[in-house]
C-alpha cells in the first residue's frame, strides 16, 4: 500500500481548449491631427501645428477668413492727382504671385499668414530694368529666417540654410511681427493657446463619431448557458455551432434571416444600456475658450447663443477696434509698397492711406452725425438772425 500516491491528472483536452472568456481585438480610434496631441511650444513645428489647427476646426479657419474679409479696403490719397491716379492703376492691376492681380490679393494673403502664424513675408519684385515693380510674391516662412543687423532696430531677412545668408535687396522685402515679443524675433499668432483646449475639443468630436458608428453597426454579445448535465465535449460544439449560425445571420444581408437555437441562449447589444454622455455643455465651454481667443461675435460665426441686441452691438464695437488693430499692422506694408512704386517711377510726393468704414453701421452713424451738425448749425444761424433783427 503506498501512503503518498500521486493523484491521478483529470485528462480532459476538450476542458484546457476551452476558454471561458475571449476578447476580440478592436481598433483604436484617434482624431488624424496628432501634432495636437503632442504640441510643443516655441518650435520650429508650429506652422504645421497652426495649419493642422485650421484644418482640424472649421471655426477657427473660418474666424480669420472673416477677419480677413471685415478689415477691408483703402485707397491712397495723394495731392497731386495724376499721381493718385497712376498709382491707383498700379495698385488695382500688379500681378500677384502669378495667379492673381491687385493688392488687395497681396494684403490678404500677408494678413491671413501673420494671423495664423505670428509673422509674415513678402517681397515686392522690380522689373528688370529697375523702371516699376512687376509684381508682388506672398513668402513661404519655411524658406526665410531673421536676425537682427547692427543694431536691435534692423531686421535682416536671410535664407534658412546652415548659414543665414542675407538675402538680396533688403529694401524689397516686407516682414512684420503679430504682438512681438520683447527683445525677440518672434511674434504671437492669433491661435496661440489654442492647441490644447482645440485637442480636447477634438476628442469629443471624434469619440461622438465613434458611437455614431457603433450605433449604425452594431456588436452583440451571444451568452450560451448549458445545462449542468450537458457534458464538457458536447459544450464545445455546441458554441462553435451556435457562433458559426450567428456568424452567418449577421451576413445575410439581401433577406431576413432569423437565428434559431436551443437550449439557453441570450443575446444582447455591448452598449445598449450604457448612458450616453452630454456632450453639449463641454463643446460649449471649449467654444467660448475659442471665441474670446478670436475676439470676434458669435453670431457671425453662426453661433447662436442667447445675447441682447445691446450685447451685439457692444460685440461689434470690440470686432471694431481689432480690426483697427490689424490695419495699423498693415499700414507699413502698404506704405512700402507705394513708396518703393514712386521712388522706381520718380516721383515724390506725399500719400496718405485711407481705409474703408468697417460696416455699414458706421455709415449710418456718421450720416447721422453729419445730419446733427447740420441741424445745429442751422439753429445757431436762426438764432444769430433773430438777435440781428433780419
Amino acid at each position: 500500500m503506498k501512503l503518498f500516491s500521486k493523484k491521478k491528472e483529470r485528462k480532459n483536452t476538450d476542458y484546457k481548449s476551452t476558454s471561458i472568456v475571449q476578447c476580440a481585438d478592436g481598433n483604436c480610434f484617434s482624431h488624424p491631427f496628432q501634432s495636437l496631441l503632442n504640441y510643443s511650444p516655441f518650435s520650429d513645428t508650429e506652422y504645421e501645428l497652426y495649419t493642422s489647427l485650421r484644418e482640424a476646426i472649421p471655426i477657427i479657419d473660418g474666424a480669420i477668413g472673416k477677419l480677413v474679409r471685415l478689415t477691408g479696403n483703402f485707397t491712397i490719397k495723394c495731392k497731386n492727382k495724376e499721381a493718385e491716379k497712376s498709382l491707383k492703376i498700379f495698385l488695382d492691376n500688379v500681378n500677384v504671385n502669378g495667379t492673381s492681380t491687385g493688392v488687395m490679393s497681396f494684403i490678404s494673403t500677408y494678413l491671413d499668414q501673420l494671423l495664423t502664424y505670428g509673422q509674415a513675408v513678402g517681397e515686392i519684385v522690380a522689373k528688370s530694368n529697375n523702371l516699376g515693380i512687376y509684381a508682388l510674391y506672398n513668402g513661404s516662412l519655411k524658406d526665410i529666417s531673421v536676425k537682427y543687423g547692427d543694431s536691435p532696430l534692423s531686421i535682416i531677412v536671410c535664407k534658412n540654410d546652415f548659414e543665414k545668408t542675407p538675402l538680396p535687396y533688403q529694401d524689397l522685402l516686407a516682414f512684420s511681427l503679430l504682438n512681438q515679443e520683447p527683445g525677440r524675433l518672434k511674434g504671437k499668432s492669433l491661435l496661440k493657446g489654442l492647441p490644447f483646449v482645440s485637442s480636447i475639443l477634438l476628442k469629443i468630436f471624434n469619440t461622438i463619431g465613434v458611437n455614431f458608428e457603433r450605433v449604425g453597426n452594431l456588436r452583440f454579445a451571444v451568452t450560451y448557458k448549458p445545462d449542468a448535465n450537458t457534458p464538457l465535449s458536447n459544450t464545445k460544439e455546441q458554441a462553435k455551432q451556435i457562433a458559426k449560425e450567428w456568424s452567418r445571420a449577421m451576413r445575410c444581408k439581401e433577406s431576413v434571416c432569423d437565428f434559431v437555437s436551443a437550449g439557453d441562449v441570450s443575446i444582447k447589444v455591448i452598449g445598449a444600456d450604457s448612458q450616453v454622455l452630454d456632450c453639449d455643455i463641454p463643446i460649449k465651454h471649449i467654444l467660448e475658450q475659442i471665441v474670446s481667443k478670436l475676439s470676434i461675435p458669435p453670431f457671425l460665426l453662426g453661433l447662436n447663443w442667447s445675447s441682447t441686441e445691446r450685447m451685439s452691438a457692444q460685440q461689434t464695437d470690440i470686432l471694431t477696434s481689432e480690426l483697427e488693430y490689424y490695419r495699423e499692422q498693415l499700414n507699413p506694408v502698404i506704405r512700402k509698397i507705394c513708396s518703393v512704386w514712386m521712388r522706381l517711377n520718380g516721383i515724390c510726393e506725399d500719400f496718405e492711406i485711407v481705409w474703408d468704414n468697417i460696416n455699414l453701421q458706421d455709415e449710418i452713424e456718421l450720416a447721422q452725425a453729419r445730419l446733427y451738425n447740420a441741424q445745429a448749425d442751422s439753429l445757431i444761424n436762426s438764432d444769430e438772425k433773430e438777435e440781428k433783427g433780419e
